[in-house]
């Protein structure tokens, strides 16, 4: 087994380790006000979306996670049926591991082999070339690319980058050079509005905040540490909601993905009535295929689409962009976090 295989294996057990039934992404903090008449049908709703030039059946996916062993070709083998079946997006984990170790490749293409006409979104880290960013989409003729970045878990990770002086540098030259549609990711700790800018500048276009709330990778490479030293970082960085509301100045430039801790279909509701264009899944999904297989993964899949179908019908919107302006309160603390980060925040 080499060095990558047994990380990745770590980081799925480890991830499965932390799954909590409850989230703390701030999200739940988002409030609906209820109107008793909707003056809306069900089959009035559709649930596509986009994401600057992509298109998307359905405003969920399955967000990145793994990629490189036994282990991981079994789950995203799994997760690409899934995908498939339900008609949903889905990327990968960082295929860096495949450019450096070709025996880890099939973990990745047994994505494509298994949904050949899907919305395939692959990954990288930030700190990658053109060339690598090349090879990482034929790899899985993917329709997309996303770029982590992910500088506390790095810096966490006993064994991991030290340098991030070129990634801003690195990402601008990747989204000029491929063709490929560029997604920018977090990986956990959220978004500022100063990074949001710095995005923009390179001319980023669809930014996923990946809010904290979910899976935890400081938690993570903090249980691969010899002396567990970083438990007190495990509060670091912005939640969902909270990158939301730091997103919301640049609604109109930007194309926004929220991700972290992601449980039901009310929380992409609130997710979306901050803004969001769709909603990324990762621990959620790990969980079901881990502990209940691919056919109650597919049926819980389905009963979301059917139940997000329904939050929308009582709130009275027909298109996933309507719901960002449909009346919601906010809780004190984000209330807060907005008076003291200088966010005027307004509906439409």
């Amino acid at each position: 087994m080499t060095t990558h295989w047994n990380r990745k294996d770590q980081h799925i057990h480890l991830a499965e380790m932390q799954y909590n039934e409850t989230s703390s992404n701030g999200l739940d903090e988002v409030r609906f006000i209820h109107q008793s008449f909707s003056e809306i049908k069900t089959d009035d709703v559709k649930l596509n979306t986009t994401l600057g030039s992509l298109s998307l059946d359905y405003p969920f996916f399955i967000n990145a996670m793994t990629g490189g062993s036994e282990k991981a070709h079994v789950i995203n083998q799994n997760l690409a049926m899934i995908a498939k079946e339900t008609h949903l997006a889905m990327a990968v984990g960082s295929v860096s591991v495949a450019l450096k170790e070709p025996s880890t490749i099939e973990s990745f293409k047994v994505v494509r082999k298994n949904n050949p006409d899907g919305l395939i979104i692959s990954n990288l880290g930030a700190h990658h070339s053109v060339d690598s960013a090349k090879r990482a989409i034929d790899l899985l003729e993917a329709n997309a690319l996303q770029i982590h970045v992910n500088t506390p878990q790095e810096l966490v990770m006993p064994e991991g980058d030290r340098d991030f002086t070129n990634w801003l540098s690195n990402i601008e030259r990747i989204v000029k050079n491929v063709q490929a549609p560029v997604i920018v990711k977090e990986v956990g700790f959220g978004m500022s509005k100063e990074t949001i800018q710095q995005l923009l500048d390179i001319g980023v276009g669809v930014i996923d905040v990946s809010g904290r709330g979910g899976t935890n990778f400081i938690h993570i490479e903090n249980e691969r540490r010899d002396h567990k030293e970083f438990d007190y970082l495990l509060n670091w960085g912005q939640t969902t909601a909270e990158s939301l509301l730091e997103a919301h100045f640049y609604r109109k430039q930007a194309d926004f993905i929220a991700s972290g801790g992601i449980k039901n279909p009310l929380q992409m509701l609130a997710a979306f009535g901050l803004g969001a264009k769709a909603v990324g899944i990762s621990g959620e999904f790990l969980h079901m295929i881990l502990t209940k297989g691919n056919q109650v993964s597919i049926e819980q899949i389905e009963s979301w689409k059917e139940e997000l179908t329904f939050l929308m019908t009582m709130i009275g919107a027909k298109r996933i962009v309507e719901i960002e302006r449909k009346p919601i309160v906010l809780s004190p603390d984000l209330v807060n976090w907005c008076t003291q980060r200088h966010i005027n925040f307004k509906h439409q």
